[in-house]
């Protein structure tokens, strides 16, 4: 089973690209139709399994993470989930709007050894430019024998250098590690393949009695194996289930890790928006077991997994060495939380290019003797800033400040080993920092401010165009859909409209497609949509209620159970028939320690007009709730 995508960079590659001519296909279609049919998460469309061949019933199906592999290609994807022995120059670059941009040099490389580093452009290649030329094309240019030479072209602020490599046997590994500081243990982990567990048990005891601290760093890791994803993790969780998955039949599995934790200091992961999949996995589980916090940009939001089907399991229908990768599962973090479109919000959300000071600020040692000259930030864990080190780097102070969410304790350090209660105004006032609070103007006007800040940090809402977010004013169908579109950081698509009356142009367009292809929102009843309609209590309701099956496994499992009786619960008799089931989900299904009902709505349902206007600041809270309350939120 994998989790692999393929790939979020049609991307990211080395300059020592693997993949050959197709071969000649082996899978029959009616083969492929049998194994579509008893994988698929979901119902296979009869125009998918009428296709003349394995290729174009695959595109038919419309699902990127289903993919036939050749032989070539098969070889290719095993070998990009390890360490592999290839000959190049040894550079790990990346195709962006700028070109060819090289995120890193690979230890003892060639590339390496010429200078060449992170950020540099790549503009030719033995004297032809590569402006407009797809990666795949350049990887064909820079490869060749051992021994050969290429001379590469390349931009560094603005000045241009030519080098001549000769290629070399390179050995690529996948996961990395160093001890920093002497006290912080550093692994890099681009992807989770059958050599990942290794390594880390390798840094694990190599720095485990030197670290209190230890960086994780998944940036641009695509995915991988699950189970490497998820027994990494148990390294620093220790026992219990890390990951759930649910199959179209609604059956549910786990991977559990089953041994002890190998260290008892804390993690912090780095993440950005090309960490996919089993990055996910084991960024949420580090989480949910509550083995540390997650820094960086919002992940991209896989939330599927795959069986990957070869000759090891059906030698009759691979027999040439092809394989098939199949979507047929859902995942769920230990919390029971998709990451399928949401992604993992970090903890802190950084800046990309702030994300290494931030990680480092926090990374900090805890003080010995005297607090005196150090910040302590309570996230779960306790978090140690030397504020000697924040002046120096104060782009990445400013962004840990203002990506601490309001209401987190902060201490200022005094002499002796006290501390004394903080907040972020004292602490800039203390040391000269720049800050800049994450505020709508009009955010204390309603009765929900708090809530719209910490939606605010975590960038999960907007203003409008005057800047103010407007908590009083009614939102129309389409600006709720709009809403939740950017909180749910979902993909644009040009996928067609599905209501007559939604333009392919409208601005609303493709939040009302992205919901509609969610099942969150429904037209109503003649082809049209009305996105101009304003949206009432019991429609936001309804709505909401949708988002928290479609976002956690336990409200999923509540709805489908829900009886009849919901129907006669005292509080719900003005609701709609429609909307019943939906009101007491979110305010009467969770229940405190004493049996009490907790309401994820501005108020009791039962308080709640079902037909009057629902507002702007409603929407918001009742969504902050929703997102706080299973822990998708962070905050």
């Amino acid at each position: 089973m994998t989790q692999h995508l393929l790939s979020r960079w049609t991307a990211v590659g080395l300059s020592l690209a693997l993949l050959s001519a197709p071969a000649a296909q082996a899978l029959t279609t009616e083969q492929c139709a049998q194994l579509l049919q008893e994988i698929y998460i979901d119902q296979v469309p009869q125009f998918v399994l009428e296709q003349p061949t394995v290729e174009t019933m695959v595109e038919a199906l419309g699902d990127p993470y289903t993919v036939y592999f050749t032989p070539e290609e098969y070889k290719a994807f095993t070998a990009s989930m390890s360490d592999t022995s290839l000959v190049g120059i040894g550079i790990v670059y990346a195709q962006t709007e700028d070109g060819i941009l090289v995120d890193r040099a690979l230890e003892g490389s060639p590339a390496q050894k010429a200078g060449l580093q992170g950020g540099d452009r790549i503009l030719a290649v033995d004297g032809k430019s590569i402006q407009g030329i797809e990666i795949n094309a350049v990887s064909k240019l820079i490869q060749g024998e051992e021994g050969t030479e290429v001379n590469i072209t390349y931009s560094r602020e603005g000045r241009e250098t030519t080098v001549t490599l000769t290629r070399a046997l390179v050995v690529v590994p996948a996961t990395t590690s160093q001890l920093i500081d002497e006290h912080i243990g550093y692994i890099s982990c681009t992807t989770f393949g059958s050599e990942t567990v290794g390594h880390f048990k390798e840094a694990l005891e190599q720095y485990g009695d030197k670290a209190t601290v230890w960086i994780v760093d998944l940036r641009s890791n695509t995915g991988g194996l699950t189970n490497a994803a998820t027994d990494a993790a148990g390294l620093f969780t220790g026992a219990g289930d890390m990951v759930y998955f649910r199959d179209g039949s609604g059956k549910y599995g786990a991977f559990p890790y089953g041994e002890r934790a190998s260290t008892i200091y804390p993690v912090i992961v780095l993440v950005d928006e090309h960490s996919a999949s089993a990055s996910e996995i084991f960024a949420s589980a580090i989480r949910d077991r509550g083995s540390g916090i997650v820094v960086g940009s919002r992940t991209f939001g896989k939330g599927v997994a795959q069986s990957l089907v070869d000759k090891t399991y059906l030698p009759d229908y691979f027999a040439d060495g092809d394989a098939i990768k199949i979507t047929a599962y859902r995942f769920f973090s230990p919390n029971g939380n998709t990451t399928d479109q949401v992604g993992v919000i970090p903890d802190l959300l950084v800046a990309p290019e702030l994300i290494d000071g931030v990680a480092y600020l926090l990374a900090g040692r805890s003080p010995v003797g005297s607090t005196a000259g150090t910040l302590r930030v309570d996230l779960y864990w306790q978090w140690y800033v030397d504020l000697n080190k924040a002046k120096e780097q104060p782009k990445a102070f400013q962004a840990l400040l203002e990506a601490i969410p309001q209401g987190k304790k902060i201490w200022l350090g005094t002499d002796g080993m006290k501390w004394r209660l903080s907040d972020l105004e004292e602490v800039v006032r203390e040391t000269g920092a720049t800050y800049n609070r994450a505020a709508f103007p009009d955010g204390n006007e309603g009765n929900h401010g708090a809530a719209l800040d910490i939606l605010k940090t975590y960038h999960l809402i907007q203003g409008k165009e005057d800047g103010l977010f407007h908590p009083h004013d009614t939102l129309t169908r389409a600006e709720l859909c709009q809403m939740l579109f950017n909180a749910l950081n979902c993909k644009d698509s040009d996928v067609p409209s599905a209501f007559s009356d939604v333009a392919q142009d409208a601005w609303y367009q493709k939040a009302v497609s992205a919901m509609s292809a969610m099942g969150l929102i429904e037209g109503v009843g003649d082809g049209t949509f009305h996105p101009e309609d304003t949206i009432d209590h019991q429609q936001l309701i309804t709505i909401l209620a949708r988002l928290a099956q479609w976002l956690n496994l336990s409200f999923y499992d509540l709805a489908t159970d829900t009886t009849e009786t919901v129907a006669d619960v005292v509080g719900l008799e003005e609701y709609a028939p429609w909307a019943k089931n939906s009101a007491w989900l979110l305010s009467y299904s969770q229940v405190n320690y004493f049996g009490k009902p907790i309401s994820l709505l501005w108020a009791p349902a039962h308080d709640i007009d079902p037909t009057a206007y629902a507002t702007r600041e409603e929407a918001a809270y009742a969504l902050y709730r929703l997102l706080s309350y299973t822990d998708i939120l962070p905050a």
